[in-house]
């Protein structure tokens, strides 16, 4: 029996330090605090713990260089949002997807008149991947 990952739950701050994080590649505690607001908003000790419990998460990986570790993302942005559907999909019924799924298209077309365009062309490539295989 496979074991499913516990939901992951990311709060603001962490999002925020994940952004930044995608945007710079990987940065250690100074890096990631002057780059959130220029460092104002919050204090290094804050940010070091969204980081480490970002790593306790998976999310990040981290490898120590001298005295400071360098944190990088271990998901690109695409995979985090994939496991953050799937979850909520698993949380509201996995057995019955589609009023989910269709709450999710009207999201997009609520964010952006141009979403059900990208949408549609990204089904059409992704069923053109599969009748490849």
């Amino acid at each position: 029996m496979s074991h499913m990952p516990s939901p992951l739950t990311l709060g603001d701050l962490e999002m925020q330090v994940l952004e930044k994080l995608w945007a710079l590649g990987s940065g250690d505690v100074r890096a990631v605090h002057a780059a959130l607001s220029g460092g104002r908003e919050n204090h290094p000790n804050t940010v070091q713990s969204a980081l480490e419990r970002l790593h306790r998460k998976g999310v990040l990986d981290r490898e120590k260089q001298s005295h400071a570790y360098i944190y990088s993302p271990k998901v690109t942005r695409e995979a985090l949002a994939a496991r953050l559907i799937e979850e909520t999909l698993q949380r509201v019924n996995a057995s019955e997807p589609m009023p989910t799924l269709a709450a999710f298209v009207d999201l997009a077309a609520g964010q952006d008149p141009r979403a059900l365009d990208e949408l549609e062309r990204l089904l059409k490539a992704h069923r053109a991947r599969q009748q490849e295989r």
